[in-house]
């Protein structure tokens, strides 16, 4: 039975069953009055005692008040017997029924019209429809989904999200969930997924390392607080893991830490090399990124860094689609060295550091280096464009250029005014 049919059929049943407690006290059926001979005969007796009355009072026979106070109790008397007599119609049948039957009808009528339910009924056949499909891949029985599934693939997704929080204490269905997402290239919810795995089995090594690993990629390759925990975890118990040393490498190589980064390559090399087999391909590979490591930290050792602080009076202008151009070139004018484009996003205070190095060159003949180490007199720009043009145009902000004396690795420089 799909989950659809099941579900409404429980919802009528409920409703029968309001229904039934709503009109229970019409169901009872009506008492006949078996009496209806004797209540007559009480009637009479009443009539005929109240005008016996009204003759002993005529007579005298009786006082005014006593005859107030028999009038009133036979009149009571007469009253009861008479609603006794002719008591109130029972509901009929058609009546009933109808009230059973519309009770339903307006639950359902309310739970399509208040709200669109497109989305719920189309996860309960997808749920039908691929449900079994979405459990074996989250429990490991199968790696790649029959290709009769893929075909409803937001369908199977949602299958998979669903299935996951049923069993929302099953650390490696959450794994996977994370792996589906990485697929799809969504590090955010992968990243989620994972840190729910990790919360759930702190232990498994195999979750932990996924967990860090994730963690690099959602964080732009720097590791976050808990990634950082996890390595050190790792190397403590384990000083060659490969895992463990190649992320060290990723981070120290993003945080600008090549000299560390170049250790770990050395260490994991030294790891690999101990192990028995033939590993040419991956020392191969760990001895290219030893080269552009250090190829790297030479740049370093030449880039300028250059601290734009805007003022104060200008921060209102500033708007977040707009960008931030820091460029260096000759005095004399020309073609940049070196040219950089930021999101003004980077903008913290109304200060952002910028790093400028040969790979932000224009052209491959004209690099920062060579400007710098030839007789040139260079000078540094920043620009704020509304427009992401290269070219300045009117409203952007800007500074004036500062000179570069040839030695330094660092210059301030401000944007204080308005291009008319």
């Amino acid at each position: 039975m799909s989950s659809a049919v099941l579900f409404f059929t429980l919802v009528l049943l409920m409703c029968l069953l309001v229904a039934t407690v709503v009109v229970m006290p019409w169901l009872y059926p009506a008492k006949s009055n078996r009496d209806n001979k004797l209540l007559a005969v009480n009637v009479a007796t009443f009539k005929q005692r109240l005008a016996e009355l009204q003759i002993d009072k005529d007579t005298g026979e009786i006082s005014t008040e006593h005859y107030q106070q028999q009038k009133l109790e036979l009149q009571r008397q007469l009253l009861q017997a008479e609603q006794s007599e002719q008591p109130a119609r029972p509901v009929r049948l058609a009546n009933r029924i109808f009230i059973l039957s519309w009770i339903p009808l307006l639950t359902f009528l309310a739970y399509f019209l208040l709200a669109d339910r497109t989305p719920v009924l189309q996860l309960w056949q997808a749920q039908d429809r691929v449900g079994n499909v979405a459990d074996d891949l989250l429990t490991g029985k199968i790696d790649v989904p029959p290709t009769w599934a893929t075909q409803d693939s937001i369908g199977l997704i949602s299958a998979m999200q669903t299935n996951v929080y049923r069993h929302a204490y099953d650390a490696n269905r959450w794994m996977r969930l994370s792996e589906l997402f990485l697929s799809l290239e969504a590090i955010e919810s992968a990243m989620q997924a994972m840190a729910r795995a990790y919360r759930l089995e702190p232990d498994n090594d195999d979750i932990a390392m996924t967990y860090a690993q994730i963690s690099f990629l959602a964080n732009g390759a720097r590791p976050t607080a808990d990634a950082r925990r996890i390595i050190e975890n790792f190397l403590q118990k384990d000083a060659n893991h490969e895992g463990a040393m190649m992320l060290m490498i990723m981070s120290e190589t993003r945080e600008g830490n090549h000299a560390q980064a170049l250790g770990w390559i050395d260490k994991l090399s030294d790891s690999i090399r101990n192990k028995s087999g033939d590993h040419s391909q991956a020392l191969d590979s760990l001895q290219k990124l030893h080269d552009d490591i250090t190829q790297r930290q030479q740049k370093a050792t030449q880039a300028l860094k250059v601290t734009v602080s805007v003022n104060t009076s200008l921060l209102p202008l500033i708007k977040e689609s707009d960008d931030l151009f820091v460029s260096v070139q000759e005095v004399a004018g020309g073609p940049p060295y070196a040219v950089k484009k930021l999101p003004v996003t980077g903008i913290n205070n109304g200060i952002i550091e910028v790093e400028l190095t040969d790979d932000e060159a224009m052209l491959p003949d004209r690099q920062l280096s060579m400007g710098r180490g030839g007789n040139a007199k260079l000078s540094v720009k920043a620009r704020i464009s509304a427009s992401g043009n290269a070219n300045s145009q009117s409203g952007d902000l800007t500074s004036n250029p500062v000179i570069l004396n040839k030695d330094s690795q660092s210059v301030n420089i401000e944007i204080n005014q308005q291009v008319p």
